[in-house]
């Protein structure tokens, strides 16, 4: 069997710097938004980790994006700072984001969502307002009850794995199926249910 070849030797630094990249993204995003006044809550990955931190840091895992909610009314707004700030606007496949630099990668970017709209047409539930959130240390997250609708409308393996792990450490337990609609409950329950699918 031919040894295969890459761009790069396995390397620490490498590792640390490619999480780092995304913290420090995460930042500069939430700070133009707040210097511009643009209410907004960190979701997907990032907001997991937020709140799995709280009772595990262990079980943290790393997101390689930054996925942020904000309001249609605010978007043009939310726009400029995100632009002043360096960020590089683009659309493709009805999906807008923000990239570190002209030459940036889509799974590297700053993902925007919009409230109140169905990411999807397909999902039980639209995603939810800016206004179902709380201030964590450093930016505003989702709260726990949004994120784990929003984990449950997508469903895919990322998102399951997402509320695994909340699972596992108990920030959700067996009680929280009542808190969502027949689809959403059944798929949260199947994992209950299945933990090792």
């Amino acid at each position: 069997m031919e040894p295969v070849s890459y761009p790069h030797p396995i390397s620490l630094d490498r590792m640390v710097r490619a999480v780092e990249k995304v913290r420090i993204r995460l930042l500069r995003a939430v700070a133009a938004l707040e210097s511009s006044s643009v209410p907004y809550a960190v979701i997907g990955g990032n907001a997991v980790a937020a709140w799995v931190s709280r009772i595990d840091e262990a079980a943290v895992r790393n997101t390689q994006d930054v996925d942020i909610l904000l309001r249609g009314d605010d978007f043009e707004l939310a726009k400029v700072a995100m632009e002043s700030a360096g960020f590089i606007y683009r659309e493709a496949a009805g999906v807008q984001f923000f990239l570190d630099e002209p030459g940036g990668k889509f799974r590297d970017a700053v993902h925007i969502l919009l409230a109140g709209r169905k990411v999807r047409p397909e999902y039980e539930s639209a995603a939810p307002d800016v206004s179902e959130s709380e201030r964590g240390e450093e930016f505003q997250v989702i709260s726990l009850p949004s994120l784990v609708e929003m984990k449950l409308n997508s469903f895919r393996r990322k998102d399951q794995t997402h509320l695994m792990d909340m699972l596992e450490i108990g920030l959700i337990d067996s009680t929280w199926p009542s808190r969502f609609s027949p689809l959403l409950a059944a798929r949260l329950q199947e994992l209950i249910d299945d933990p090792n699918g």
